[in-house]
């Protein structure tokens, strides 16, 4: 069965760093977008970013640009991906899922996405 699970939340101070870890198997995800997503409290799930299938082409929201980094590692049964969060500021804290899509590449609207994770908490403290 389809399995999205991501890892890697936590609470950090204002200026520090986090990465996040995402494994999704049960499709073959190594075909697939895959990106991240967020939602704080009260707000709109919103995008954070996407990388293509081989990897080869990122895309970020203007707010994490510069400071977040995501890459992808395409192993045999499992597609590994991960987001490098530095410079965090307290404006990030939010739930962080990890998404895949098959048909919209590096699209930015929540309903382009075929599957999601249970999300991870991202706490950053001022």
């Amino acid at each position: 069965q389809v399995q999205v699970v991501e890892s890697g939340g936590g609470l950090v101070q204002a200026g520090g760093s986090l990465r996040l870890s995402c494994a999704a198997s049960g499709r073959t995800f190594s075909s697939y977008t895959m990106g991240w997503f967020r939602q704080a409290p009260g707000k709109e799930r919103e995008f954070v970013g996407a990388i293509s299938w081989g990897g080869g082409s990122t895309t970020y929201a203007d707010s994490v640009k510069g400071r977040f980094t995501i890459s992808r590692d395409n192993a045999k049964n499992t597609v590994y991906l991960y987001l490098q969060m530095n410079s965090l500021k307290p404006e990030d804290t939010a739930v962080y899922y990890c998404a895949a899509n098959r048909d919209y590449g590096l699209g930015r609207r929540y309903d382009y996405w075929d599957y999601w994770g249970q999300g991870t908490q991202v706490t950053v403290s001022s």
